[in-house]
């Protein structure tokens, strides 16, 4: 029975962080709409140009649906949004025929442009996160195994000096290193559909470089805090007094018992690799969700800008979730509360 109880009360606690997760990602939905509408400029006019007559913008608003208040155009996206519907792109759209027609007939789906960008940002993503993941963990044990030597402190500074630097810097050093200099890896990163995953895979090793030394310190620093912070306790006292290696100590009885922060820190890092690729996606021309966004800003294309922002927040909150749940599932004293 009491095995029982303590399963439902993990289960109550995974319900009420899942809807936190959503509530706080409706929030966010009308954070993103309210942001994106209030941005300046007017994408009729963008389209028309400084020539365009009051009766042609006008026309255009009407047929994008911009000429309705702007609680009746969240409330139609939000409904969309849910059944899976991200709404036309405006830039896609056959604006030779809009005199007296419907704007929506020469649309493109915004879910349609999205999907294969989403997907290239998440081969880079996982690229990066196998990369990232087992240097930062080995990083971190080896740190804590020797702390306080020189090798410690190498470690520290290398990734406190990558974790300082802008990810456009580190990503013009590594073209200049290993693209200018030392021609191993291309520059830019020309991925298209079909291509076979060993050229896709040598066209975002740089980018995905980029962005295992933007992550790698937390990472590092969080694993080697964890394992540090349990080498006072009493069962690690033992395993010693037996006579076990410092690495099997640590590896064995030490990192189990760390992992929920590490859990943590890896999640959020997982996290900013799919949220915060823009830049790195800019440098390198890799046609992810990232490049995307920033060229829809550009021309003002709301429903892609919107979809993207909302694919963006979804995912962030969605790995936080993860390791939130993680860390209760790991962890028994929030497996079972007093």
């Amino acid at each position: 029975m009491e095995g029982t109880g303590n399963l439902s009360g993990v289960f109550r606690i995974i319900l009420q962080r899942l809807l936190l997760g959503l509530l706080t990602l409706l929030i966010v939905s009308i954070v993103i709409f309210v942001a994106v509408n209030l941005l300046p400029g007017d994408f009729a006019q963008a389209i028309l140009g400084q020539g365009a007559t009051p009766e042609a913008i006008a026309s255009i608003r009407a047929g994008l649906g911009l000429d309705q208040p702007m609680y009746v155009r969240y409330f139609t996206w939000l409904a969309g949004a849910v059944q899976g519907d991200l709404g036309t792109s405006f830039a896609q759209a056959n604006f030779a025929s809009f005199a007296g027609t419907d704007a929506a007939s020469g649309m493109s789906s915004v879910a349609q442009q999205i999907a294969p960008r989403f997907q290239n940002t998440m081969f880079l993503a996982g690229v990066t996160a196998a990369i990232a993941v087992p240097i930062s963990i080995t990083l971190g044990v080896l740190a804590a195994l020797y702390r306080n030597s020189v090798f410690d402190r190498a470690a520290n500074i290398f990734t406190l000096s990558s974790i300082s630097s802008p990810e456009f810097f580190l990503a013009y050093i590594l073209i200049l290193l290993l693209a200018v200099l030392n021609p191993i890896l291309p520059s830019l990163s020309s991925i298209y559909e079909g291509m076979g995953f060993g050229e896709r895979l040598e066209k975002t090793l740089l980018p995905a470089l980029t962005l295992t030394l933007v992550v790698t310190a937390h990472m590092m620093r969080m694993t080697r805090a964890a394992i540090i912070n349990l080498l006072a306790s009493p069962y690690i006292e033992m395993a010693r007094l037996k006579g076990l290696s410092p690495l099997r100590v640590i590896v064995v009885h030490a990192l189990p018992n760390a992992l929920a922060p590490i859990i943590n820190v890896i999640a959020l890092n997982l996290a900013y690799l799919i949220t915060g690729v823009v830049v790195v996606e800019v440098v390198f021309v890799y046609p992810g969700i990232g490049q995307l966004f920033v060229d829809s800003v550009k021309i003002r294309d709301i429903p892609v800008v919107q979809a993207s922002c909302l694919i963006f927040a979804g995912a962030y909150i969605l790995l936080n979730l993860l390791a939130d749940i993680m860390s209760i599932l790991s962890n028994p004293r929030l497996r079972h509360p007093k």
